[in-house]
């Protein structure tokens, strides 16, 4: 995967994160949002993080100490 490659998927990643975190939001606020909707919903919130931030570590490169 090429660094701009890289860095295209880690803005749409970014963009999914941040939509889940509104519909996660508003479901709270709503009160009448299913419980089990909103575990998946951080779940998959949980899973774009990991992914963003192992994408992230491909872009800086080894700095041997």
């Amino acid at each position: 995967m090429s660094r701009e490659d890289i860095m295209r998927r880690l803005e749409l990643l970014r963009i999914e994160h941040r939509d889940l975190d509104s519909a996660i939001g508003a479901l709270v606020d709503a009160g009448g949002g299913d419980q089990m909707q909103v575990a998946r919903l951080k779940k998959r919130k949980l899973r774009l993080r990991d992914e963003i931030a192992l994408l992230e570590d491909q872009l800086v490169p080894d700095i041997i100490a």
